[in-house]
């Protein structure tokens, strides 16, 4: 599989295995926990402040999960599995479509908000047919160092949505993390929630 990630370490052979969780796995979860938040915004009775926080962790954690596809999940699928390629496209555009419906939200009882989360549960069926492609011809270590790459994206991500920025390597691997210090001095100061309470991070490798 040709896709871009840093060298392995001196001495390493056939048999060397990185630490960590493989992409696979870490797409599925993410995929499932936007699933469950889309859901919550939904139920009816949810008490305004409670919507609110909701709607904050959705962005959040959807700006996190798209940069690092854009940054690795696209590419490698990109690399791997060529036909692929239109697919990947139209998700790229997708993505900057469902970050553009975020930022227009003006609040969690917007009318809009039905339409990004159905944006949210269509773009879970899609990428979830790119992974399980790449699944078959990339090996577990090379999707485990992709998963590692993935949660060290995400650490430096965007917490908000940002459409216009670059949606392919090399420049949104520049400009990502620069925004994302920018997005998180902006929660700090705002007391914005970006992850729900008891969900720890994991710490990337």
């Amino acid at each position: 599989m040709s896709v871009s990630l840093p060298p392995l370490p001196p001495g390493a052979g056939d048999a060397y295995r990185p630490g960590g969780r493989n992409l696979d796995d870490i797409v599925a979860g993410e995929h499932r926990a936007l699933l469950g938040l889309a859901g919550r915004l939904t139920e009816p009775g949810l008490p305004a402040a409670r919507r609110r926080e909701v709607l904050d962790v959705l962005t959040a954690a959807l700006s996190r999960h798209l940069s690092a596809e854009e940054q690795y999940l696209f590419p490698a699928t990109r690399a791997a599995v060529p036909e692929s390629a239109e697919l990947v496209d139209r998700e790229i555009a997708a993505d900057a479509a469902l970050l553009t419906a975020l930022k227009g939200l003006s609040g969690p009882e917007d009318p809009a908000l039905a339409d990004v989360t159905d944006r949210v549960r269509r773009h879970v069926d899609r990428v979830a047919t790119l992974v399980t492609r790449l699944r078959r011809v990339a090996t577990e270590v090379e999707l485990i160092r992709l998963g590692n790459r993935w949660e060290i994206a995400e650490e430096a991500a965007p917490t908000r949505p940002h459409p216009d920025t670059p949606a392919t390597p090399p420049w949104n691997k520049l400009v990502e993390p620069a925004l994302g210090v920018l997005d998180k001095v902006r929660d700090v100061v705002t007391g914005r929630r970006t992850r729900l309470p008891g969900r720890a991070r994991r710490r990337a490798r």
